[in-house]
């Protein structure tokens, strides 16, 4: 809905009743695996319902037409064009695709961030040992990071030997939204092609992917935009989709970018059908502005936590969206084992919110959804302080 007239929608504690969340919990680690709404939810359940009724007319008559009205919502939603999205279970298994869909050689350079995500960092170290090749890294200064300083330590990292840039959209564990079209400005301008892992991306900033100029973009809807677990895409430039197979061969090889993803064999894609929903329950609940919002109350929460446990936040400003790191302070090592315990002394407290050792400290990371209010972040401090 648009239009001077039309009220912003309440949220916070006025919204919970939407999700089936155990509120005796304090919920402020929306970014792990999201929260499914009741609404989406029971989109899935009619999805499943349908294929349980008949599941040979499904799988024939309607899941095509499903996951092809689906990919054309989400493209709209990500200014992409739907036959350019492939369905997945998670944005891990989309760099998965991309990177052991290419053919290195000895010498060859897969280029990662200091602050990528491990999981598929993981994925870089296995295709490059397997085939010869190194695994390089751009270090991220941080804290208190800089754009131009961010673009300038991944352009300096670049060489003749690099074959791919695999770069964070949003990155996990300290929480930056990173620059990312000067990266990939960059990137372009010494031949290397780029691979977006934007697990956070959709729902939590606004995104153009036709504008963008990644040469593959994978991204979670679980996160952010609320869709049920185990549902993901991977984009990709058309002249980039020849060369791209799904990890799973079946009988579409050969035939095309979506035909070769639609079908991987028999499976539940009921999460990918109810796209749609997850789509418009984030309109109802603002679109654009309710990201503004989320982003707007994550730099709150972030700046009450370091006043009052008296550090500082690692994110703010432009690089900043709906999640925010504090420093934990503290006087033993900074340690991920020391991280973890922490962890689940949060856990056993009845919240949760992410602890990384980064960067010589220890780092806690907070979300902000619809159904939070800058009160759980007083809250999440309170605990915190006995804690440490």
């Amino acid at each position: 809905m648009s239009g001077t007239n039309v009220p912003p929608p309440l949220l916070g504690r006025a919204v919970r009743h939407e999700w089936p969340l155990d509120w005796s919990w304090l919920t402020v680690n929306h970014g792990s695996f999201g929260a499914t709404p009741r609404v989406v939810l029971a989109a899935q359940q009619e999805w499943r319902r349908q294929l349980e009724a008949q599941p040979t007319r499904f799988m024939h008559e309607t899941l095509p037409a499903g996951l092809a009205a689906a990919a054309a919502r989400l493209g709209a939603f990500l200014g992409a064009d739907g036959k350019d999205i492939g369905f997945l279970d998670n944005a891990t298994s989309g760099c998965n695709t991309v990177l052991r869909s290419l053919r290195l050689a000895p010498d060859d350079e897969v280029l990662v961030l200091s602050h990528g995500y491990g999981a598929v960092r993981n994925t870089v170290r296995f295709v490059t040992e397997r085939a010869g090749a190194r695994m390089t890294e751009a270090a991220i200064p941080f804290p208190r990071p800089d754009a131009a300083a961010i673009v300038a330590s991944v352009a300096a990292a670049l060489t003749t030997h690099t074959r791919v840039a695999v770069i964070d959209h949003i990155t996990s564990g300290s929480a930056l939204v990173l620059p990312l079209g000067a990266i990939i400005a960059a990137c372009r301008a010494a031949g290397v092609p780029v691979l977006v892992d934007g697990a956070h991306g959709p729902g939590q900033v606004t995104l153009d992917l036709g504008a963008l100029g990644a040469d593959w973009y994978v991204g979670n809807c679980h996160k952010w935009l609320c869709a049920p677990k185990g549902s993901a895409f991977l984009w990709a430039a058309p002249e980039r989709q020849a060369e791209l197979h799904p990890l799973t061969i079946s009988h579409g090889f050969g035939q095309g970018f979506r035909a070769e993803f639609d079908w991987t064999g028999t499976r539940d894609a009921s999460a990918s059908l109810a796209i749609p929903t997850a789509i418009d329950f984030h309109h109802r609940l603002g679109d654009a502005a309710l990201r503004a919002r989320n982003a707007a109350l994550a730099a709150e929460g972030a700046r009450l936590l370091a006043d009052r446990l008296g550090t500082e936040v690692g994110t703010s400003g432009e690089l900043a969206g709906a999640m925010g790191v504090v420093r934990v302070p503290l006087a033993a090592p900074p340690t991920a084992d020391w991280a973890q315990r922490l962890r689940q002394r949060l856990l056993a407290a009845r919240t949760d919110a992410p602890v990384h050792a980064l960067d010589g400290a220890i780092w806690l990371r907070i979300s902000a959804h619809a159904y939070n209010e800058l009160a759980d972040y007083a809250a999440l401090a309170t605990i915190v302080e006995e804690l440490v």
